[in-house]
């Protein structure tokens, strides 16, 4: 039994949560040493800071987490059931009103568990249960708090289209509904997880349960010793122990002229105060606990970029992003707009209702008006948030406005398939009804807007053709920063020696994002290139990219490392272990922690590290997989099969586990058996042009090329600018004399590597010339 699949806390002991007015212990950093404050506790702020708290107390920061009792819980306990999936679960209290739930447990029986804790407060309300080694879990049916007359006040499950069972990971008893693995971080301050890897336990502690003034100002003990001291008038230059978060929101945006249709700020805001919101509010993985308040988020944690399957192609929100990713695209950021010009940071109230808060920046008489929303005055239409940040929901009932606040498109809806907020509201029309509808409001020239979302679009579906419009894009400095690291990313599995001027580029970048994504441009490259670009970047200011450049550089033996880089290379593999072990608790954390310990030849740490990621989700397709083919690098190939049936068992209709089987069989000689893998593999992952290829190479081989080039013509109308797909035909047509069709593959070829020579020789041996 999994130690994360236990029995119901009224049967086993639970670690309590522990809270403390005690620092915790950091991972070390050695490149800057902790703060030497504290925290003290939103209680010592008050006193001082009372209109602050006022508006904070109450506000959904406040409220984040709190201990159930019957004036927290708003969930309806009186004997109420709830069906699921087959699952009759009833919420109910005790003889002695602790509020309770029945419902199936690790093991699929109905048991009883008592409520510890309230997990948000609006619109919906989850809840935590204590189960033993330190962990609570989420339970996913949750209560909605809006009001009867919008739909709420009722029970509802969070994955309503999916059928969950206690053998799924994503069960509530699992390892992916654990409030320290995914939740805790972002609801309570100064938490630090407190995961034991050797146990598999958690003590996980923090200094208040809720969003408290420190979680975004950072521990206060210093600034209250200056409180204590000051008198004013006070410098504005003093050291008062705290960053300052301003953006002085209320004077710095003017008019500069009469009739101006844009306000501009008098001077750009500090962008400590919205480095505060990033690290919570947006799609990211942690690197380090108790970052430095206001840091930019690349020193603490690792932003997701802007692909598939968090975002559409032109950027617009997908899956649950949080925001932050949202908001760096938008030309409001690069115009200098804060979160807090919009959002009263304590209260989390916006600045000003409906479209007063927009015309505050943007002239009434210009864009409060029909002649620009071409919609009825007072409608829904009117709102500039309906056009400009369409909403949708997020855990079934939370409405969640795209923050990158775009014009709409509904062209890009017909070429990338993306959403557009007209046909989002006019639910029964068509992207091209709104686009004619907007060329009769507004001409023609809005189509000519170029948009880095059809770059970006072609980075994920053209291949290698798409590799000079990505490097264009990567380094534009009008794009923003999210879209050019984002567009690096793209590049990276297209690189070449070519692309090296570009990367050495992007590694100078203001933009540690950007940075980030260069490096990940270095790893096909031979090693000295690697410690050419790379080196410098170990003493990065900023930790994402130092640990970056650390895993890139960890396979590089210590005679070709500068010696005056040797002890920073050093310094950021420990930052980068502390970080992997920060996510020991993760499957990936694992098998990041595996594929490090590969390149450094410990071979046994990383089967250690990929069979744990088993342990710990026996559906981690990655782990299986890295785990084979470390047993087939070291001539073990009973055991890389072994691991890779095990896979199967569990995960029958999985493409990777079939592919990686057929090519282990191919090795063995089981050319019959490999064809069969290979080809279940590409009928689980039709889109996937690797598995096209590899499945028409063995036809090939066992004689059928007739059914290998049907194979490829279809895969090649499916992935145009596949290389390897391209290869194929060339040579398959060259075999069996049709010298018409392998020239027209290899022209497709030249045009998609210009300077390629073997390309130009293969092109002029087929031509005849």
């Amino acid at each position: 039994m999994r130690q994360d699949a236990a029995q119901p806390t009224s049967q086993a002991p639970v670690a309590p949560l522990a809270t403390s007015e005690q620092q915790p212990s950091r991972l070390p950093l050695p490149v800057a040493a902790p703060a030497a404050a504290s925290y003290v506790g939103a209680s010592r702020c008050q006193s001082c800071h009372e209109s602050e708290f006022r508006a904070w107390n109450g506000s959904h920061h406040q409220l984040a987490m709190q201990d159930a009792t019957a004036a927290t819980v708003l969930g309806d306990f009186a004997d109420a059931s709830f069906n699921y999936q087959g699952v009759a679960s009833t919420f109910f209290k005790s003889a002695d009103g602790q509020f309770m739930v029945r419902t199936d447990g690790p093991d699929g029986k109905l048991s009883d568990y008592p409520i510890s804790y309230t997990f948000g407060v609006y619109p919906l309300q989850q809840y935590l249960i204590a189960f033993p080694g330190g962990r609570y879990q989420t339970l996913p049916i949750a209560w909605d708090a809006r009001p009867k007359s919008e739909g709420g006040q009722r029970w509802f499950h969070l994955y309503p289209e999916q059928t969950i069972d206690h053998t799924d990971p994503l069960h509530w008893t699992g390892i992916y509904q654990n409030w320290a693995l995914q939740c805790a971080e972002c609801h309570s301050t100064n938490l630090r997880k407190g995961y034991d890897a050797a146990s598999n336990t958690y003590h996980t502690t923090y200094s208040e349960i809720n969003v408290a003034c420190e979680s975004c100002h950072g521990p206060a003990s210093a600034h209250v010793d200056w409180a204590s001291k000051a008198k004013p008038p006070y410098a504005a230059q003093d050291d008062k122990g705290l960053p300052s978060l301003k953006s002085r929101w209320n004077e710095a945006w003017k008019f500069p002229a009469e009739g101006a249709k844009f306000a501009v700020r008098a001077q750009p805001a500090d962008p400590a105060g919205m480095n505060s919101c990033g690290a919570c509010h947006s799609r990211r993985s942690t690197l380090s606990e108790g970052g430095k308040a206001g840091a930019v988020l690349e020193d603490s944690h690792r932003l997701a970029m802007l692909t598939a399957p968090n975002y559409h192609p032109d950027g617009q929100q997908r899956e649950e992003v949080y925001v932050w990713g949202s908001f760096l695209q938008s030309k409001m950021h690069q115009n200098g707009v804060t979160c807090m010009d919009c959002h009263e940071p304590h209260s989390q109230k916006l600045r000003a209702e409906g479209n007063a808060l927009c015309t505050r920046c943007h002239l009434a008489s210009e864009f409060d008006v029909a002649k620009h929303h071409q919609h009825q005055a007072g409608g829904k239409g009117a709102q500039c948030v309906s056009c400009h940040m369409p909403s949708q929901n997020y855990m079934v009932v939370h409405a969640r406005p795209d923050h990158s606040l775009r014009i709409p498109r509904p062209d890009l809806s017909i070429s990338l398939g993306s959403p557009n907020a007209c046909t989002q509201c006019h639910t029964d029309k068509q992207p091209d009804w709104a686009a004619t509808s907007m060329d009769k409001w507004y001409g023609k020239a809005w189509r000519e807007r170029p948009h880095y979302g059809s770059t970006l679009h072609a980075g994920e579906t053209q291949g290698v053709r798409a590799l000079p419009r990505l490097l264009e894009l990567a380094s534009s400095p009008a794009a923003p920063a999210i879209v050019r690291a984002t567009a690096a990313t793209l590049a990276q599995p297209y690189v070449n020696p070519g692309t090296l001027p570009a990367t050495r580029a992007l590694l100078q970048d203001a933009d540690p994002s950007v940075r980030i994504a260069a490096l990940g441009m270095l790893a096909p490259v031979d090693p000295l290139n690697r410690v050419l670009g790379a080196s410098a970047l170990l003493s990065d200011p900023v930790l994402g990219v130092r640990i970056e450049a650390a895993s890139l550089l960890a396979d590089v033996p210590d005679s070709q490392i500068p010696s005056a880089r040797r002890a920073a290379r050093e310094a950021a593999l420990q930052e980068y272990e502390a970080a992997l072990k920060l996510e020991a608790d993760w499957p990936s954390g694992n098998v990041n922690l595996g594929n490090l310990r590969l390149r450094q030849g410990r071979v046994d740490a990383a089967v250690a590290a990929f069979q744990r990621a088993i342990m710990l989700d026996p559906q981690a397709v990655g782990a299986y997989v890295n785990l084979a083919d470390t047993w087939r690098q070291q001539g073990r190939e009973s055991e890389a099969e072994k691991i890779l049936r095990d896979g199967l068992v569990v995960l029958p209709r999985n493409a990777d586990l079939h592919h990686a089987l057929g090519l282990l069989l191919t090795r063995k000689g089981e050319s019959a058996a490999a064809l069969q893998e290979f080809g279940e593999a590409a009928r689980l992952a039709p889109d996937n042009a690797r598995y096209a290829y590899v499945k028409a190479i063995a036809l090939h081989s066992a004689g059928k090329r007739a059914e290998a080039l049907a194979l490829l013509r279809a895969a090649n109308k499916r992935h145009p600018s596949d290389l390897e797909i391209l290869s194929a035909l060339i040579s398959m047509n060259r075999e069996a004399g049709d010298r018409r069709a392998a020239l027209s593959y290899a022209r497709t070829a030249a045009e998609l590597l210009p300077d390629d020579q073997s390309v130009k020789q293969l092109l002029s041996e087929l031509e005849g010339r």
